[in-house]
């Protein structure tokens, strides 16, 4: 645990008591803050006092006397409508942040140069957060990774000065870390998204643009047009920019080119690493996952060699196009965190000859947008609600049958794939769907995914399980 010494001795307020809430709670009474901490949900509220943390409605409170006011990143800060416990600490002029920037005090005051590269975008950021993870402890770096992805910021280990911090951060812990200043920042895209809590997308890309705004390193995917005015604006205020680009051959910067990664400096162009023949980074998407990872490893103090060496040993994150098994000619692979069609994309543009499991609780929009894809699709298999639209949607375009349950796809699309003549045929849970109707999460669906591809005779398992 990180004990959050910066407001020691002084009254500070918490609302929102989750996992990471409570988290947040127990870092500050770590550092001797006087902490009192509320939950619109009586059973969090419970929990909390159960762990021995103070409880009181902060309606009742003398807001006068708060250092602080500790929000957790999942309470709207401004839209639709600000919380109530936000309109308060407005009100009383009382200074309002969130675990992130808890953070970044605890590491300005005991370890200002401890590497700290701090990763946002709309799409890609947990990828991206654990690759550059999973590079750095390959390469014996002290490594400690989280926030938006796996444990809460506060409950790493504190900061050292050989201590490596990669830490995800989503546009609401953006938006309550003031303070928030990586030695390397990334910037992965921007497409429209959590409009709801924030609004309108010009106020989305001002806060995620940040992150990047108080690095050291701005590091900047340069894909979408919001992204390319952010890195040419940062630029012009002198700050230091590394633009990476999937698609487009950079002057400055670095580019895929197929599966090479390039390095460009004022137009000469080197190969710095490859991911050719790499499973868990296949894919137009991964390879904007896997520049961002460079270049902030090679600002890192990495070479080539190791980064390279990181991504060959890379496993890929479960339910994101996750390779769980081969038999013979036959791939198999657990997209079950693809739950739309946009989501779904990624990995139907990654492979050829696709027996696709998809289907589940229909979110609006169907599968219309995946239309360019269907011709890579061989056969799809359909399952839970969505069956009769998606049906509809494949028309006469892709056969498919209606499997039911994802034990029955499973099973009828191994067979259908085995006595296909395709060099590679895969076998891909993306469901473009929620899990609701089957299961209770996506990870549930995933993990029954794996255990029926695990189940068949000859199988090879990839990864070994999770």
């Amino acid at each position: 645990m990180i004990a959050a010494s910066s407001f020691a001795g002084r009254q500070v307020a918490l609302f929102g008591l989750g996992g990471s809430g409570l988290a947040t709670a127990h870092a500050l009474v770590a550092g001797e803050a006087e902490v009192l901490a509320w939950d619109d949900n009586p059973q969090s509220v419970e929990k909390a006092q159960a762990e021995g943390i103070a409880t009181v409605d902060l309606r009742g409170i003398d807001w006068s006397r708060l250092a602080a006011f500790v929000l957790s990143p999942g309470v709207p800060l401004t839209h639709p409508k600000p919380h109530w416990s936000v309109e308060l600490a407005r009100a009383a002029g009382v200074e309002v942040i969130g675990d992130i920037e808890l953070f970044v005090r605890e590491r300005n005051a005991h370890a200002p140069d401890a590497p700290f590269i701090a990763i946002t975008g709309t799409n890609g950021k947990s990828t991206t957060t654990a690759l550059i993870s999973h590079i750095l402890q390959s390469a014996g770096r002290d490594t400690q990774m989280g926030g938006n992805i796996g444990r809460a910021v506060m409950t790493l280990d504190p900061p050292l000065p050989s201590r490596h911090y990669v830490v995800e951060c989503s546009s609401y812990q953006i938006d309550l870390a003031p303070s928030l200043n990586p030695s390397a920042g990334i910037l992965l895209n921007l497409t429209p998204d959590h409009l709801d809590r924030h609004g309108t997308m010009q106020h989305y890309a001002e806060i995620k643009e940040r992150l990047v705004a108080g690095s050291d390193t701005a590091i900047i995917g340069v894909d979408d047009s919001f992204c390319v005015q952010i890195a040419e604006r940062l630029e012009r205020a002198g700050a230091k920019v590394v633009r990476i680009s999937k698609r487009l051959p950079l002057s400055d910067g670095y580019f895929a080119q197929g599966s090479d990664l390039i390095e460009a400096v004022d137009g000469r162009r080197t190969r710095i690493a490859s991911l050719d023949g790499i499973g868990s980074l296949r894919g137009q998407h991964n390879a904007q996952n896997a520049l961002a990872a460079l270049a902030a490893c090679l600002s890192a103090g990495l070479t080539a060699e190791e980064i390279q060496d990181g991504f060959r040993g890379f496993p890929g994150l479960a339910h994101r196009m996750e390779q769980v098994g081969r038999k013979g000619h036959v791939l198999f692979v657990n997209d079950s965190k693809a739950t739309n069609a946009e989501a779904a994309a990624p990995a139907l543009s990654s492979f050829e000859h696709i027996y696709w499991i998809a289907g589940g609780l229909p979110k609006e929009g169907g599968i219309g947008s995946l239309r360019g894809l269907f011709p890579r699709i061989a056969k799809a298999y359909l399952i839970g609600e969505a069956a009769p639209a998606f049906s509809a949607t494949l028309g006469e375009a892709v056969a498919y049958e209606i499997s039911g349950t994802l034990a029955a796809a499973v099973e009828h699309a191994a067979a259908d794939a085995a006595a296909s003549g395709a060099g590679e045929a895969v076998v891909l849970l993306s469901p473009a769907c929620a899990s609701f109707d089957q299961f209770r999460n996506f990870e549930l669906r995933g993990e029954a995914f794996r255990q029926a591809v695990h189940a068949i005779d000859g199988i090879e398992p990839i990864g070994g399980t999770r």
